[in-house]
């Protein structure tokens, strides 16, 4: 069964002027129960990610500063959010649903969270609306207890992942691949294992040509025993943050790719929702509820 992670608390700890677009959090899992893709039983609620887990990933001092609401009004502008308990508490809770789901991968193929692919959170700070890497955090819960030897992040989002890039450096077990807007935020990139930057405007012919192209020589090359997919839907050209080309369609062909290899190769993967930033509420959700449905149809 297609497990999902998902929390009232993913919407509803920030303030009201921070609600758009996560307004998402909610519509997605109503569109998908509406439509029939999946039941209440396909959802699950994780609790907060225990602390040993965090600091497997992030720098000891600067969690114990996120914790106790001690970051500087700088450290806290650059993640986009006014900090608070509650805040904190939602993000431990991201954390943990992305963890969570690359339990249910590695035991049916495919894990899921409506949120998470918080890739902009360093070892020692947070930005661009990340406070912890998930990615990171649940990357190196298998390589520390689960016995993985090989990981490859696959991040589509629109921005490259800057954080995850930093974080695993220098870590040989993890080969980081973002591909994203190469003119966007973050305005200085950190060196993923392999980074495309991409021109304005690219289409989806282009898009899919380049992942073509590069994903089943890296599934080769690299031989990942996992995948982590962060699939951000801010590659749409009504994207107000993201500076791409593509519709709707062709970010499913995205996915339906992504996920297709993954399945040919029996590789286990977990999926993170990432950015989207589209005008319309309607477009968002469109893009996203894809990723979920694509799920259902290949894996189950």
């Amino acid at each position: 069964m297609l497990k999902i992670a998902w929390s009232d608390i993913f919407a509803h700890s920030l303030p009201a002027g921070h609600r758009f677009p996560m307004e998402k959090y909610d519509l997605l899992p109503e569109q998908l129960l509406y439509e029939g893709t999946i039941t209440t039983e396909n959802l699950f609620a994780p609790e907060p990610l225990p602390e040993q887990f965090i600091l497997d990933t992030h720098d000891a001092t600067y969690w114990q500063r996120l914790r106790d609401l001690q970051l500087t009004p700088s450290e806290v502008r650059k993640t986009g959010f006014p900090h608070s308990e509650e805040l904190i508490k939602r993000e431990m809770v991201i954390m943990n649903g992305t963890l969570q789901a690359t339990e249910f991968a590695l035991a049916h193929g495919i894990g899921m969270n409506i949120a998470g692919g918080t890739h902009h959170a360093f070892t020692d700070r947070g930005e661009g609306f990340c406070l912890l890497n998930d990615i990171a955090i649940a990357a190196n819960y298998l390589l520390r207890y689960k016995g993985i030897h090989k990981i490859l992040v696959v991040d589509l989002d629109v921005h490259q992942g800057n954080g995850t890039a930093q974080i695993f450096r220098q870590e040989p077990r993890v080969f980081t691949f973002s591909m994203h807007a190469g003119h966007n935020y973050p305005f200085h990139k950190e060196t993923s294992d392999l980074d495309i930057p991409l021109a304005a405007g690219t289409d989806d012919k282009t898009y899919m040509a380049i992942l073509k192209e590069t994903l089943p020589r890296l599934l080769d090359e690299q031989q990942p025993e996992f995948v982590f997919f962060q699939s951000g839907v801010d590659v749409l050209a009504t994207d107000k943050l993201g500076k791409l080309g593509m519709t709707i369609a062709g970010c499913k062909a995205r996915d339906r790719l992504v996920l297709e290899l993954c399945r040919k190769n029996n590789l286990p993967v977990t999926v993170s929702m990432g950015g989207g930033y589209s005008r319309q509420i309607a477009h968002i959700v469109e893009a996203h509820a894809n990723t979920f449905r694509l799920a259902q149809q290949l894996y189950f």
